[in-house]
Formats: C-alpha cells, sequence, structure tokens
C-alpha cells in the first residue's frame, strides 16, 4: 500500500478503479481487486471514522452442524418483512462461508471453542446459533485491523486519505470519477479523481438523526451523490434504529450490542418489569423495529428503559463484552451489578442505491457496496448481523465483475471541469437538520409530521447554497423523508401511526430517482403555501 496526498492541479488520473470509502467494504473490495491497481479515497485516516469500526456483533453466517444457508435466506426474508429479494437473500447466505474463510486467510481471530472450532452466538430473528463473533462485541474492529494491516502489505493499493467525495464526474452517461476537497482546515481546492470505474463504499446515514450509533461524518453523501447524478435509489423510507443504545451525552451513542440479549438479557421498565414479553413471542428477541418501538413507547409514555444484564453476564461482563463494559464504565454505570439505561438510536439505513447481483448500479461504471448500497438483502428490516456479510459478499462480487469486465488501462483523458465549492460552518442548520429528522422521520412516523419535515428541508435546502456537504446531507433526507410519506403502511423499520398496518399493496420493494423525490417535495411546498395564502386572505 502506497499513502499519497493530493497537492496542487485540479484533475488527477486515479487509474482503473477509484473506490469511495475505507470502511470493511471498501477495502475488501480493494484486496479482491489485488493485483489490479485500485486507488482508496478515505476521509480520515484508514480506520477511523468508518462504521464498520464499531460493529460489536459479527457475522451471520450457516457454518454450524445441522444450519444450512437456505435456513439463513429464510430468516433473512422473514426478518425483511415482505420485501426481500428472495435471490439475493440466497446469494448471501451460500456465499457467507467462503467470505468467512477469507477473513480468517486475512488473520481475523473469530472466537473458536477448546476444539479450536469457530463458535456461533444467537441474535434476533435468527432461527438458530450462527453469528461468528471475536471476543464477544470486538467483531468490527478487530475484522478492520487485520483488514488495513492486509491493505498496507498490498503493493497495487493506493490510500488517499484527507479528502473526502462530494460529487460524481459524468462524461457521456458514465461515471468518470469524483470530485473531492480535503477535509481538514485547508482551503476546498476542489479537485477531480478520474477513473474507469467508481466503487462506492461510503458509508450510511445515521448522522442525518439526532441520536445514532454511526459515525457524525456519516450522512447519507454517498446515496445522495449518486441520486444527484440520476442514479436509481431503493428502500430509502427504511430506516433500522438500534433498540439499545447507551442513554448518555455521548454523541454518537455507544452500543449496547443485541448479542448481550441473545446470552439472556432482558429489558425492563423503572419498576424492574419486563415489558417484551406482552409485545411478542421472543421477547427481547423479536424483530428490531418491534422492540426499538417498545422502548420508545415506555420512554414516550414517561417512564424509562433498561438492559438488564446482571444475572446473564453478571461478573464476567468485562472479559465477555469488554466494548460496552468500558462504555458504561465512561458513564459511571457498572453493568455488572446495574441496568443500563437504553434507548433507540439510527443504527442502519436500509435504503441505498439500488444494485443488482454484481453491485452494478443504474449509472455506468459505478458499482455500491456496504450500507451505502441497497441490494434487497435486508428488506424493511435489515436481519442482525447480516450487514457485514453483505458487504465482503458484494465486494468479492464487484471485484470480480470489474475484473472481468473493465479492460486494465489509463482513465480518458478528455477534462471534467472542477466545481466551485464553498466550505460550510453551517452547525445550526445540521442541528436542525438532524432535530427534524429524529422528531418526524424516526421510530413512528405520521402523514403531518413527514409533511411538515418535507416543507422544512425544502426550506432548508433553499438556504445552503453551494456547500456540497449540505446539499448532499439535504438531498439524503429529502429522499428518505419523501419515500415515507409515500408508503402509507407500516413494515419493518417503517411504522406509520396513521397507518399501523401493513398493505398487501405495498409489499413491493421502493425505487425512486431524485427527480420523483423532488416532485413530492415541490407537491407539499407548493400546498403549505396555497394554505398559507387562504388563511392570509380569510
Amino acid at each position: 500500500m502506497s499513502t499519497h496526498t493530493l497537492t496542487g492541479g485540479h484533475i488527477v488520473n486515479a487509474g482503473d478503479v477509484l473506490i469511495v470509502g475505507a470502511g470493511l467494504a471498501g477495502l475488501f473490495t480493494a484486496l479482491k481487486l489485488s493485483p489490479r491497481p485500485v486507488t482508496v479515497l478515505a476521509a480520515a485516516p484508514i480506520g477511523d471514522g468508518a462504521s464498520s469500526v464499531w460493529a460489536q456483533g459479527g457475522i451471520a453466517a450457516a457454518i454450524s452442524e445441522g444450519d444450512t444457508p437456505e435456513e439463513h435466506a429464510a430468516d433473512t426474508i422473514a426478518a425483511g418483512a415482505g420485501i426481500v429479494d428472495p435471490e439475493i437473500a440466497q446469494l448471501i447466505a451460500s456465499e457467507a462461508s467462503e467470505r468467512i474463510q477469507d477473513l480468517l486467510s486475512l488473520g481475523v481471530p473469530f472466537d473458536r471453542d477448546m476444539e479450536g472450532k469457530l463458535t456461533v452466538g444467537l441474535e434476533a430473528a435468527h432461527s438458530r446459533n450462527r453469528i461468528v463473533h471475536v471476543q464477544g462485541d470486538r467483531a468490527g474492529h478487530a475484522i478492520m485491523e487485520a483488514l488495513i494491516a492486509a491493505v498496507r502489505n498490498t503493493p497495487s493499493i493506493r490510500i488517499l486519505e484527507g479528502f473526502s467525495a462530494y460529487e460524481l464526474a459524468m462524461e457521456e452517461g458514465r461515471v468518470a470519477g469524483v470530485f473531492v476537497q480535503p477535509t481538514g482546515d485547508l482551503e476546498p481546492s476542489p479537485l477531480l479523481l478520474r477513473a474507469r470505474s467508481v466503487v462506492l463504499a461510503s458509508g450510511g446515514a445515521g448522522g442525518l438523526y439526532k441520536v445514532t450509533t454511526n459515525p457524525l461524518s456519516s450522512r447519507g453523501d454517498g446515496f445522495a451523490m449518486a441520486a444527484r447524478a440520476g442514479a436509481v435509489i431503493a428502500d430509502p423510507e427504511f430506516v433500522q434504529f438500534h433498540p439499545t443504545a447507551i442513554v448518555g451525552p455521548q454523541d454518537p451513542a455507544p452500543l449496547a450490542t443485541e448479542a448481550l440479549r441473545g446470552v439472556g438479557a432482558t429489558l425492563i421498565d423503572e419498576t424492574g418489569a419486563r415489558f417484551m414479553k406482552a409485545v411478542h413471542k421472543d421477547a427481547e428477541l423479536g424483530p428490531r423495529d418491534v422492540v426499538a418501538r417498545s422502548i420508545a413507547r415506555v420512554v414516550a409514555e414517561g417512564g424509562k428503559a433498561y438492559l438488564d444484564a446482571r444475572q446473564a453476564v453478571g461478573a464476567d461482563f468485562e472479559r465477555a463484552f469488554p466494548t460496552v463494559f468500558k462504555n458504561c464504565q465512561r458513564m459511571g454505570i457498572n453493568p455488572a451489578t446495574e441496568p443500563i439505561p437504553v434507548a433507540p438510536a439510527m443504527h442502519y439505513h436500509m435504503g441505498g442505491i439500488a444494485v443488482d447481483r454484481d453491485g452494478r448500479s443504474s449509472l455506468p461504471g459505478l458499482w455500491a457496496c456496504g450500507e451505502v448500497a441497497s441490494t434487497g438483502a435486508h428488506g424493511a428490516n435489515r436481519l442482525a448481523s447480516n450487514s457485514l456479510l453483505e458487504a465482503v459478499v458484494f465486494g468479492a462480487r464487484i471485484a470480480e465483475d470489474i475484473l472481468e469486465t473493465v479492460e486494465t488501462g489509463s482513465s480518458a483523458t478528455a477534462v471534467i471541469p472542477a466545481l466551485r465549492v464553498r466550505r460550510s460552518h453551517a452547525v445550526p442548520i445540521v442541528q436542525e437538520l438532524r432535530d427534524l429528522m429524529t422528531r418526524h422521520v424516526g421510530v413512528v412516523r405520521t402523514r403531518d409530521g413527514l409533511t411538515a419535515a418535507l416543507q422544512q428541508i425544502v426550506r432548508i435546502e433553499r438556504a445552503t447554497g453551494s456547500s456540497p456537504a449540505l446539499v448532499n446531507m439535504v438531498t439524503a433526507a429529502k429522499l428518505i423523508t419523501a419515500a415515507a410519506l409515500q408508503r402509507e403502511e407500516s413494515r419493518g423499520g417503517h411504522f406509520r401511526i396513521d397507518h399501523p398496518q401493513a398493505d398487501v399493496a405495498w409489499e413491493h420493494r421502493t425505487f425512486i430517482t431524485l427527480d420523483e423525490a423532488n416532485a413530492i417535495a415541490e407537491t407539499v411546498a407548493s400546498a403549505s403555501v396555497a394554505l398559507s395564502a387562504r388563511r392570509l386572505k380569510h
């Protein structure tokens, strides 16, 4: 691996393949492309600012005796509330074992039993124990450590750190690179990185919400950039809230991993009473959306919710779940002897850039994998520990597709003018948008709330000017909100109080373009203006 700093000039040849994002999806794709020359764009030093590092659960794979990919796929389809693509569910379940072997060969120290076999744990909505972990809650950190070490020893991979992408460069209908700007305090001199193939692996959208478990830099920039270039976006309304973020002053909120409930931790209210047994047959191990709404209801009614691991884990807590233990200690909580205060937090976006089974988007020259993409694997409600699996499965498939279909050679030499941008310090606008999304486009939604949110998003958009970070953030928020307003039912991570039941007419995925989202938003904004005019007249 070589690390480069860009200085001067406006156009840089990034070569055959440019990967935007240095999390699990981006680095794994780069390694699978080796020895093909690859440039990986990282806004921060690799390993920093990636959601993958924070992943506590693990990777789902049907590797234990008696388990099968078909059962894993069936659980995935069931959790996705009717709109998972069954072919994609079977694809990721079938390729899981091979990808686990890839990670083992890279040195990932998955937990093993006394006989040296991989141990597998249970998480919500899985019918069998099939989650491979590292030290209980350190899977993401350990996987990224192994990938980073491998990348540093791979000469064909070039890392460009300290630059963030804000715009796709288009040439004759094909993606020809990305415009980037420095992420530090340097003046934002825009640069064009040209490439024959672009892979977006830029992460999710947690930073759009006031309470999230994601890095705050994850604001939906990747799928917003693609949408602005004309790409089709799939399922943006489906947002997964992790039920058990630890309540406290930290932003983003630390996570109390689902594996705790997998080993028997229970959810209680301030009186010590369990409340999930009356809500779902699987109680604490019910689907995430059900558990999240139940906790939100307790809080909305003036109560408090806690995750109680005293009996299930107790004195063994620090060894079994070191990350959660450390985060609790920072807030003055001893989880071995007292329950952990919890609340839902934006955790994962099931929507994103619509891609096919090889990770291809609707734009020629653009692939996407990881949370920025929507493959059809998650449907309305992602099954626990399928996200890291999806990232490596599609990373490998994208690499294979590029190696087979994209000729090696220098990128084209035609000049695409660099766009003028200005750096924004509009922190109040960012906070306003995060508050707005949490209040109206959060765990529970209503038509009136979604309408009000879209009206405010249009107003904020008109005030953002040319700041690329704000333009992309507002675009991402608009796509999520417009799709949520259109879907008049409740399904998985999308819950409408005014339409609380699933509707068979909506038992399909959403596919939307930015033009379509703009039309929905403008209709709502125009209706608001007309209503205000009538009120003034009377």
